[in-house]
């Protein structure tokens, strides 16, 4: 069942969103790099723990690395624009609709049987 590894993947990509640009929000901006590092890989170990079993899961599920990574990047911008609008509070463009046309068109020919 696809299920479980594709939530695992929006998960874990939550918690990368947040490792990524979360010290933007969270810390001071005038505190130190490796505060920010640091509480960058803190919540990336949190990612790490989700998206290895999702990956193994798909892997076993028989896909292959090209079809998880594009999966993957489709995953990052259902995450990333919301958390965008919502938490930095910067305005959606119709340029995420056409990103995500584009990461359409990936998918297509990532997933497609030759």
């Amino acid at each position: 069942m696809l299920f479980w590894p594709l939530f695992l993947l929006v998960i874990a990509n939550c918690f990368m969103t947040l490792a990524w640009y979360g010290h933007l929000k969270f810390l001071p901006h005038d505190a130190p790099l490796w505060q920010a590092i640091l509480f960058s890989w803190v919540i990336a170990l949190f990612e790490y723990g989700l998206m290895i079993p999702a990956t193994r899961m798909l892997s076993q599920h028989g896909w292959a690395v090209g079809q998880m990574k594009i999966t993957q990047e489709v995953v990052t911008l259902l995450v990333f624009v919301p958390f965008m609008v919502f938490m930095f509070k910067q305005p959606f463009k119709l340029d995420y609709i056409w990103a995500a046309l584009c990461l359409c068109g990936c998918v297509y020919f990532v997933f497609r049987t030759p």
